[in-house]
């Protein structure tokens, strides 16, 4: 992991170069108050002082230069400077005006690799002042809980299997002080039989799991995260055409959200009882799979008619909302790559958030906004419910005909959650198919850092 504490530096007047952040507003102004031989570099350049204009601008010396970066994102938007963090060679940075603020956070995703497979050629750091070094903590966690999904989500199936999943959670309670049970295998057909069914057909070594993680006082409030962990969907019987199965080591992104949203809530001690939940499959083929028009029994006691293998998510999240609704929680948060549906409504950017709790939905958009973490609220359409009635089962797991696919699958997770909890479902995409400054194309956080300013608001006292 990307030692990104290293990056940032609190400014107390030590040599650094200048960054000019200048917005295209402000550009004839700047332009008009630089000396000669900056002029002719931005004319050489032919910069006009569109958005995104970036020069390396000379000093009086031979050594003396600084940055330009002409630029209209809000100055609450972590990306604003994140190019630079990019391109800029090894050295101490500062800007000319203002604080970094915000756009810490970008600015040391740049320097962030994925490196397990292959050398990290990235040039050395690049360390930016600043003159609150307060914050400096909070982006270093952040930022560390952005790079936990991504580096989770690009790591390809055959290393990350329900066994490794379930280290990964180890490994951070052990730095927290956390416990952690884990229901395996045959353990699972008589409490969880949904996880159960999805994940029989696995091979030794990849059987499925419930890990569940818990820390923190009892006498504090409650909090359940549960991420969906299909560490591969092949579809099962129903599989995937080979187009469709291409980015599926992704499908455990829901698990990678929820446990760096839990790495998150520790690391920062807040005062509350925190249960993690993770259920763990992997959806292959072979004589065990589970069928279609197999009825399922759920650790609810609802029965569900299997309609379709690729929808196994909900499955698994089933049984694992149930058990998170066990222990009364205040709260449950769930994040799962549920449905294509999700992405047809709404593309990979923008998660749809799904709850009956005003306050919660209401808090969650705020926070997306003011962390430039989208959201979109989707409804909870109860007139959709009939869909899943089932002929023979309590409920069926897939309507025919794809319509409002993603909302269904949003009923059929509330038939599992506790009647009159506050209760949110983000189906997130957890993978950029395009890059952006700071933003590598691959593995992707969305909504987790919304989620953890509610949380931190919620109970950060």
């Amino acid at each position: 992991m990307t030692d990104f504490a290293a990056l940032l530096a609190p400014d107390r007047g030590q040599p650094a170069r200048t960054i000019h952040v200048v917005t295209p507003a402000e550009w004839t102004n700047w332009l008009s108050a630089q000396p000669p031989r900056v002029r002719a570099t931005v004319a050489a350049h032919k910069l006009t002082g569109k958005a995104g204009n970036k020069a390396i601008l000379p000093g009086e010396g031979t050594e003396d230069w600084s940055a330009l970066l002409v630029c209209d994102e809000a100055e609450t938007s972590p990306w604003r400077i994140a190019s630079q963090g990019e391109i800029l060679p090894e050295g101490t940075y500062r800007l000319t005006h203002g604080e970094p603020g915000a756009a810490m956070l970008g600015w040391v995703l740049a320097q962030h690799r994925f490196t397990r497979y292959r050398k990290d050629e990235a040039a050395g750091p690049r360390v930016l002042l600043t003159g609150e070094p307060a914050r400096i903590d909070e982006v270093v966690r952040v930022a560390g809980a952005v790079a936990t999904v991504r580096d989770l989500v690009d790591t390809a199936a055959a290393d990350l299997g329900p066994e490794e999943l379930e280290g990964e959670v180890r490994r951070l309670a052990a730095a927290h002080g956390a416990t952690v049970t884990v229901t395996r295998g045959g353990e699972l057909e008589s409490g969880y039989p949904m996880i159960h069914a999805v994940g029989q057909a696995a091979a030794r070594g990849r059987e499925p799991r419930l890990i569940e993680l818990e820390w923190g006082s009892p006498a504090h409030p409650r909090v359940a995260l549960v991420g969906k962990g299909v560490v591969f969907d092949s579809g099962g019987l129903d599989i995937k055409p080979s187009a469709g199965m291409r980015l599926m080591k992704k499908d455990m992104g829901g698990a990678a959200h929820a446990l760096a949203l839990a790495g998150l809530v520790m690391g920062a001690r807040l005062p509350v009882r925190l249960h993690l939940l993770i259920p763990a499959v992997e959806n292959t083929i072979s004589g065990s799979a589970f069928r279609p028009g197999d009825v399922l029994r759920s650790r609810k006691g609802l029965t569900v008619e299997n309609t379709n293998t690729d929808a196994e998510g909900r499955l698994i999240l089933g049984d694992a909302l149930t058990r998170a609704g066990e222990d009364t929680p205040q709260l449950i948060l769930d994040f799962a790559t549920l449905t294509g549906a999700a992405r047809v409504a709404l593309g990979p950017d923008l998660p749809p958030l799904f709850s009956d709790d005003e306050a919660l939905a209401a808090d969650l958009l705020a926070a997306g906004v003011a962390e430039h973490d989208p959201l979109w609220r989707l409804p909870l359409w109860s007139g959709y419910d009939e869909q899943l009635k089932s002929d023979i089962a309590d409920l069926i797991n897939a309507p025919e005909g794809g319509m409002a696919g993603a909302i269904t699958a949003a009923l059929f997770l509330r038939r599992f959650v506790p009647a009159g909890t506050a209760w949110g479902h983000l189906d997130v995409f957890a993978w950029r198919p395009a890059a952006k400054p700071a933003r590598p194309k691959g593995g992707e956080a969305y909504a987790l850092r919304a989620a953890w300013r509610v949380l931190k608001g919620r109970y950060g006292g």
